[in-house]
């Protein structure tokens, strides 16, 4: 490692900020590895609503390594034990390689737990929790959630099903203290933000919008579809559900547009809200101006490096 300091750099900010860009290049420089931290890049033959852009990991004919990209087939539920535990082991393979890990994206829950050192446990299913909680109803289920922690996550009560699962967890979480994991790497995080004006971030997203249906996004739905039942992919949100609606002839293409357009806007004021309380428990960012060039940008994160803590 070249700096005693920091072990591990994370990169965040909204959609289209340019985070996998830096990413890249400043790891071309300090001799990095990639870890994403976006919830729906680990999906196979998800590329262009996802915002991969593997084409931006070769930098001056270098490949740059990443991890927890491409790791599932689509269709499968994901969730935040698997991402600790994918996390850990691509953190330590890094470090082994003797490169610096470089954690990249704007899932903000996956990189608070990483942060934070949450000790995830896999909780089991509880068939007789199940039954029990099989006719209650979504109002019936929240107000049982309640009693057990605060409702910030309201994807937990996207359905009847995730509400129950959300429960069992909880109840879970409650008899089990949750284990203190050895293996967890203890992290001295520098985290980088990119800050970004609201108008001009909307902007971006328009116009990135409107590239990926031009680049053949819709085509890549269609595709998914043959193999996925619409419901299915419905459940990944943003791209994956607008364009489902249109395919299906749900929505027209205008209504497919504007809809997915607010509800990429949405998103952005949710994650960079995330990000806002994540300063506000304890985790500092370091921000960085969207207008400042890529090697503006790289020298400044390599300045603070080797600033000493």
């Amino acid at each position: 490692m070249q700096n005693d300091a920091h072990n591990l750099i994370v990169i965040l900010g909204a959609t289209a900020t340019g985070k996998t860009k830096l990413a890249t290049h400043l790891a071309y420089e300090i001799n990095g590895e990639i870890i994403s931290a976006d919830s729906r890049q680990i999906y196979k033959d998800m590329n262009i609503g996802t915002g991969k852009d593997l084409c931006e990991y070769i930098v001056n004919n270098k490949q740059i390594p990443y991890h927890l990209i491409d790791i599932k087939p689509a269709g499968y539920k994901y969730n935040l034990y698997e991402y600790n535990t994918h996390f850990t082991a691509a953190y330590n393979t890094i470090i082994n390689n003797n490169h610096f890990p470089i954690m990249c994206g704007g899932t903000g829950l996956y990189i608070e737990s990483v942060l934070k050192g949450y000790r995830m446990i896999e909780v089991p299913v509880n068939t007789q929790l199940r039954e029990q909680l099989k006719d209650y109803n979504i109002e019936q289920l929240k107000n049982i959630l309640q009693n057990y922690k605060t409702l910030h996550n309201k994807t937990d009560l996207d359905t009847t099903k995730r509400a129950i699962r959300a429960i069992e967890i909880a109840q879970y979480y409650k008899t089990h203290p949750q284990q203190n994991n050895e293996q967890y790497p203890k992290l001295k995080p520098l985290v980088v933000g990119i800050m970004i004006d609201v108008q001009k971030r909307r902007d971006a997203i328009t116009k990135r919008l409107h590239e990926r249906l031009k680049n053949g996004m819709i085509e890549e739905v269609q595709q998914l579809l043959t193999t996925i039942e619409p419901e299915n992919l419905l459940y990944y949100g943003l791209e994956y559900k607008y364009i489902t609606l249109f395919l299906t002839k749900k929505i027209t293409y205008e209504q497919m547009f504007l809809s997915l357009e607010t509800a990429i806007h949405r998103f952005a004021k949710r994650q960079m809200t995330w990000f806002r309380g994540m300063e506000r428990r304890g985790i500092h960012i370091e921000w960085l101006d969207y207008e400042l060039s890529i090697n503006e940008k790289v020298e400044t994160i390599k300045k603070m490096l080797k600033k000493m803590h």
